[in-house]
């Protein structure tokens, strides 16, 4: 498909003042620096974003369609990122999350594999309170040692980036708000849909989310996952019919391979995601008790599933 100047981000951020400004400010930075010829688009009119555009070379797109409580509409991000962008792949990425020197390589492969996907995974959680040395030529290895060492990966619900072919999502996406939850699951529900091909990249990408308290909530994190907010995100989704995680992507890629993933694919039926409802989500209770968890049912199925059995011919 050609070189990777085909690729556009784009995010929304916080006001770029205290702990914040330092975080995505190093999350633009580090963008950029993936490759030197990739467009950044930073929606929004929060205090200090016009600055930091202008000084970090982005493209800034003040205006954002709100609902009647002032959050931002993904609907609005997306479509207009879709027109504007100058190259047909384009990467929605939450404005506090380190893209590494990783990022280009996985997703050149992914380009090259299909013309119409999704590609997302998990991420790595550590604290960085610091301006990063952007001007040393070890920073995407320290940076990656140093989530690594903290040895905090996030589960399949949290999805941060969202690397997609252009009109995967043009006009298509409901009135859902960025700041509250649910938004991120729709879109690897709708990818699946429309028939596209879903990539968990988690093995091949270390994204790193520098840590940040919830103030922009009065409630703080609880309130965020709990409000009427979120609640509305889930309505418009279509209820929890309608989200998916990472663990439903049908294909994964690791440093080596891109290859069908059998759980992915069984997760795509109605049949596997009653069984899964049933083996999983409906026995938490028990297993949190028990101390077990779905990376050990992963382990368990990995040992019984199609890739055991050919290691085992």
């Amino acid at each position: 498909m050609g070189p990777i100047d085909m690729l556009t981000f784009f995010t929304t951020a916080k006001p770029f003042s205290g702990h914040n400004r330092v975080i995505q400010r190093n999350a633009l930075r580090s963008w950029k620096l993936v490759h030197p010829d990739l467009e950044v688009i930073l929606f929004g009119d929060e205090d200090g974003a016009a600055e930091v555009s202008l000084e970090l070379g982005l493209r800034h797109e003040a205006h954002v369609e709100r609902n009647e409580f002032g959050n931002k509409r993904l609907d609005y991000m997306f479509d207009r990122a879709q027109e504007i962008s100058r190259h047909p792949v384009l990467c929605y990425v939450n404005c506090d999350i380190l893209l590494l020197d990783d990022f280009v390589p996985a997703i050149r492969r992914v380009m090259a594999a299909k013309r119409k996907f999704l590609m997302v995974g998990c991420r790595w959680d550590v604290d960085i309170t610091e301006n990063l040395d952007f001007s040393s030529v070890g920073w995407a290895s320290e940076v990656a040692r140093r989530a690594k060492a903290a040895n905090q990966q996030r589960d399949v619900w949290w999805i941060d980036y969202f690397a997609f072919s252009r009109g995967l999502y043009y006009k298509k996406i409901p009135p859902l708000v960025i700041g509250r939850i649910y938004w991120d699951n729709w879109l690897v529900w709708r990818a699946k849909k429309d028939g596209s091909m879903v990539v968990n990249a988690s093995e091949a990408i270390c994204a790193v989310h520098q840590n940040h308290d919830y103030g922009y909530h009065p409630q703080g994190k609880s309130g965020v996952w709990t409000d009427e907010i979120s609640r509305r995100n889930l309505e418009l989704a279509g209820g929890f019919s309608c989200l998916r995680t990472i663990e439903n992507a049908n294909y994964r890629l690791t440093s080596t391979s891109l290859k069908w993933d059998w759980m992915g694919l069984l997760l795509a039926t109605k049949l596997g995601r009653a069984f899964w409802n049933l083996a999983v989500r409906d026995t938490l209770w028990l297993r949190s008790r028990l101390g077990l968890r779905k990376e050990v049912l992963r382990r368990v199925a990995n040992r019984f599933g199609p890739k055991a059995e050919r290691e085992q011919r």
